[in-house]
């Protein structure tokens, strides 16, 4: 069993930064694709960006590329770097991991096994 834990959140004026962190407990995530979704009040959750395996491929909403980055870290961490944010950003964010698909960065959040409790990015206007 995976475990995840966000970390990095936070309030931030618009056009600043944040650097969200994911660390698994125990498991190795090195096979693993890994991603970040969000979702803010009283809408769905929606894919922001993912990466494969070994970090060849990777896919990003529309409304972030350009200001967001999905990066692997160690084992078992990666990251979400954002910059100028926008109050739209809002929302909390999660990581999550995809034991299947190794070699996808998939924005479908069906094809995530493990998932994160979530962090909370405010940013204001």
């Amino acid at each position: 069993q995976v475990q995840l834990v966000e970390s990095g959140g936070g309030l931030v004026q618009t056009g600043g930064s944040l650097r969200l962190s994911c660390a698994a407990s125990e498991h190795t995530l090195r096979q693993y694709a890994m991603a970040w979704f969000r979702q803010a009040p009283g809408k769905e959750r929606e894919f922001v960006a993912a990466i494969n395996w070994n970090g060849g491929r990777t896919e990003y909403l529309d409304s972030v590329k350009g200001r967001f980055t999905i990066s692997r870290g160690s084992a078992k961490t990666w990251f979400l770097q954002m910059a100028s944010l926008k109050p739209e950003d809002t929302a909390t964010y999660y990581c999550a991991v995809d034991i299947n698909h190794p070699w996808a960065a998939g924005t479908t959040a069906e094809n995530y096994d493990y998932w994160g409790q979530g962090t909370q990015v405010t940013v204001s206007s």
